[in-house]
């Protein structure tokens, strides 16, 4: 049997937890550096057939991660998260956009093409809102803006970096949530279970300090949960969801989840290393 590809530059604790989940199962496996991955184009390579029975995609580099799932993927490995995955879920107007052609519940956003703009898109779609990114994770360049001066001064901080990327502004409104948001993990087209994610401030990352207990799975979170993954094409994800008046709303969909927190809020109950391994090997 071939092995199964792990691409990951960085070992964490994930990571960790996954080898030796491979290993309880005796399945042979190779831990792929991203750094020290490359691949040979044409037909001859091609000819050589896949490498690997299958990829599991650890990598933190969005792009490294993208380009080498492309690579196996054009070699014949099934790689969990596929490439269109993750350049859905590594774009937060991608992202949006599927949400909203499946029909799945978000709060209420807008995109501008200028920062310019992006003022008076903050004030159409009503105070307070925050500021994201297109890319990035943890929270990270996200700023809630409460009025129009406060928009101004992030917008203009905005204009003055280098990317173009950082031009694009995106904005969702700030929904008056509990101290906490949800974190759910599908596998395929299992839910692995949930967890709360309470802070003192407004963003509960994890990376950030939040702190993680268990949520019970209810169809009222597993429904737009799954209906998010599905929209986004599926494989080992965290949907982040925060509590609305009206239910659930879906945040965004994370591609290459972390689920340290998870683990020790769940303990034992839960093992979301097995059941990454089993969604893999019924992909490979």
């Amino acid at each position: 049997m071939r092995p199964v590809a792990v691409l990951a530059s960085r070992v964490r604790y994930e990571e960790k937890r996954i080898f030796a989940a491979l290993e309880r199962r005796g399945v042979p496996y190779a831990h792929v550096d991203t750094r020290r991955f490359s691949a040979e184009l044409g037909r001859e390579a091609a000819s050589a057939g896949p490498p690997y029975a299958v990829a599991l995609n650890r990598e933190i580099s969005h792009s490294r991660g993208l380009y080498a799932s492309m690579l196996l993927e054009a070699r014949g490995v099934p790689v969990v998260n596929r490439s269109g995955v993750i350049a859905v879920c590594g774009d937060k107007l991608r992202t949006s956009l599927e949400l909203e052609r499946a029909g799945v519940p978000t709060p209420r956003t807008a995109v501008a093409l200028t920062p310019e703009e992006g003022v008076e898109a903050a004030e159409r779609l009503g105070f307070p809102v925050v500021v994201k990114p297109l890319t990035g994770s943890w929270g990270r360049l996200a700023a809630a803006v409460r009025d129009r001066d406060a928009a101004q001064t992030v917008l203009e901080h905005r204009a003055a970096l280098p990317s173009p990327l950082q031009h694009i502004v995106y904005l969702q409104e700030l929904v008056d949530k509990p101290g906490r948001d949800i974190r759910v993990i599908v596998a395929g087209d299992k839910v692995v279970g949930a967890t709360y994610r309470y802070s003192d401030g407004w963003r509960t990352n994890a990376a950030r300090g939040a702190r993680s207990e268990p949520c019970p799975l209810t169809p009222e979170l597993v429904e737009p949960a799954m209906l998010a993954a599905r929209a986004v094409g599926g494989g080992v994800l965290g949907v982040d969801l925060i509590e609305g008046p009206e239910g659930p709303l879906v945040l965004e969909v994370n591609h290459n989840v972390e689920f340290r927190g998870f683990q020790d809020a769940h303990g034992e109950d839960a093992d979301v290393a097995d059941a990454i391994v089993s969604h893999v090997l019924e992909a490979a």
